[in-house]
């Protein structure tokens, strides 16, 4: 049984149907990209080097057509509060989350909605909120295309390392710690647990 969820989803093509490190696409859609390298569906078993994933970036930054905008500090702390209003609005309960300035981790119980919608409603919000603070235009896309990354949950153990995987991610990028107020301490909670 899927009690709960680690959703991913990354800032306007950090990761690209054929990026070095393997993506969840099937096929590129857009002509130019497709010089960059070849299509590989999943997690690639050997994964490149910092340097070759940095020279695959620069590359198809120079053919994409928006710029790759990554989030500002105060960009992170706009992103952050809007996460948490959706929260709220939603009714979902949030055990971990850490907003990076090119991509998004939270580790969230299972509610009504599925993953994927999970994902497009925060995606739209925060998108709504940036525009409307003037940190982006609406013709820039801010996200990748594409339902992000999600990883099913169905154990205590699980929840627990997820989280710690997701509250360590800042640190591991000499990031400051992220602590938010929407986030709930997890208890141990699965479903049918009455402790």
């Amino acid at each position: 049984m899927v009690a709960g969820y680690h959703l991913i989803w990354t800032v306007y093509d950090y990761w690209l149907p054929n990026d070095p490190r393997g993506s969840t696409s099937k096929e590129i859609r857009v002509e130019p990209i497709s010089d960059l390298g070849e299509l590989h569906y999943g997690v690639k078993p050997v994964q490149p080097s910092a340097k070759q994933i940095r020279n695959f970036h620069e590359k198809a930054h120079d053919i994409l057509k928006h710029p790759v905008l990554t989030f500002t500090d105060d960009e992170i702390l706009l992103v952050g509060k809007v996460l948490g209003q959706v929260i709220e609005e939603k009714k979902y309960t949030c055990y971990a989350c850490a907003v990076m300035p090119d991509h998004v981790h939270m580790v969230i119980r299972r509610r009504r909605d599925m993953a994927e919608e999970m994902i497009e409603y925060f995606q739209e919000a925060v998108r709504l909120a940036l525009i409307a603070a003037e940190m982006r235009i609406p013709i820039q896309p801010i996200w990748s295309d594409g339902p992000g990354w999600k990883t099913f949950i169905n154990t205590r153990r699980q929840f627990e390392h997820e989280i710690g995987y997701v509250e360590k991610n800042p640190e591991k990028a000499g990031r400051p710690e992220q602590r938010w107020d929407f986030v709930t301490p997890y208890d141990g909670w699965m479903p049918g647990y009455r402790g």
